[in-house]
């Protein structure tokens, strides 16, 4: 049950901010501000609304059901009435307690994602290469943009590292919950014998901030070039293009050397720089906010094993939230990713709506 209080003011904020975006006079710099809230408020108004005013509706039609005088026709309508009362209210309760939750202020930036082999060697490196295929077609079937900005390949094809940029609506909110370690139980191509190997690769899924969200002062830098070692012959490796950044307050560290240009592999850098350091004081702030308890879905850190995907039995299983599909080829070519998020953001918002109060 939703305190009544809460719901009455929502309804009074939304006057409210009707009556100021209509007067003409409010500020220019807080308009854009207002009229969000106002827009995300008419998206639950109705529900406020119809909430405050259940227990009236549902005692004018429980006199009616009781009161004998009335016709057996009238009072079943009104009993008929009264359930479908209850089911509406259960659905606007739903709803206005998932708009009560606190928002993730990073759910609607673009995403950093970061994919490294782990365990297993070369089958490791294949394994990380897969993953960063399925997010890859994921991105083409959802029209997201998705960016290399580092790779480091393997022998046989894997990826030792990618990082790439996926830019979009709302992108974090959709990958946040990929961060971890994803295992593999599959036989290699070089297995002779049949034998099931075991190897994994982790992810970590960081929110792309802007600027203004993190500022970065050059004397908080340490910035050192040195030679791209690349394969040797090339032209990116006859000069000192590669850059190393180092934060020396957080002491987060990011190397760079795709790019042949030291300024392109700093921009890189700095990119990616700050996403972490926006990560890491998000990181700083909710385990402050929630250290007396942990999220069933997950803290997101990527040494957390989080699913494994097993080829033998065609399955992948999320250990998070018990869920195994058993369409382990659809999900690698994106195909059923959709179903995957929304059973864990389903999950996340059940755990949330718990600790309302």
């Amino acid at each position: 049950m939703i305190p009544i209080n809460k719901v009455r003011d929502l309804i009074s904020r939304h006057k409210e901010l009707e009556t100021e975006l209509s007067s003409g006079s409010i500020d220019k710099k807080k308009f854009a501000e207002k009229s969000k809230e106002y827009s995300d408020l008419n998206d639950i108004i109705i529900e406020a609304k119809n909430y405050t005013t259940f227990n009236l509706e549902k005692e004018d039609l429980e006199k009616i059901i009781n009161d004998q005088k009335n016709d057996q026709e009238i009072r079943d309508l009104a009993r008929s009435e009264l359930e479908e009362l209850i089911t509406k209210n259960e659905i606007n309760e739903k709803k206005i307690k998932l708009f009560l939750l606190p928002k993730d202020e990073a759910d609607t930036k673009n995403a950093i994602i970061e994919i490294r082999a782990g365990t297993g060697g070369l089958e490791a490196s294949l394994f990380a290469s897969d993953l960063f295929k399925m997010y890859e077609k994921v991105s083409y079937k959802k029209s997201w943009n998705l960016e290399i900005i580092s790779i480091s390949k393997s022998d046989a094809g894997g990826l030792k590292e990618v990082i790439a940029s996926i830019k979009g609506k709302n992108i974090y909110s959709l990958l946040k919950y990929e961060s971890g370690v994803h295992r593999v139980q599959r036989v290699p191509d070089t297995e002779t014998q049949g034998r099931i190997h075991t190897s994994a690769a982790t992810v970590a899924v960081l929110p792309e901030p802007e600027e203004v969200d993190v500022k970065i002062e050059d004397k908080d830098l340490r910035i050192d070039v040195f030679r791209s070692s690349g394969p040797g012959g090339q032209s990116v490796n006859t000069t000192d293009s590669a850059v190393r950044i180092t934060h020396i307050p957080s002491g987060i560290v990011v190397s760079q050397q795709d790019e042949k240009s030291q300024i392109r592999n700093k921009e890189k850098g700095l990119k990616i720089l700050r996403s972490r350091l926006y990560e890491f004081e998000r990181q700083k702030r909710d385990d402050a906010r929630s250290k007396d308890r942990k999220n069933k879905i997950g803290t997101g850190d990527r040494s957390e094993r989080i699913r494994t995907y097993n080829f033998p039995q065609g399955r992948v299983t999320d250990h998070r939230i018990n869920l195994t599909l058993h369409k382990l080829e659809e999900f690698m070519q994106g195909e059923i990713f959709d179903q995957m998020i929304e059973n864990l953001s389903l999950q996340a918002q059940e755990e949330e709506l718990k600790n309302l109060n």
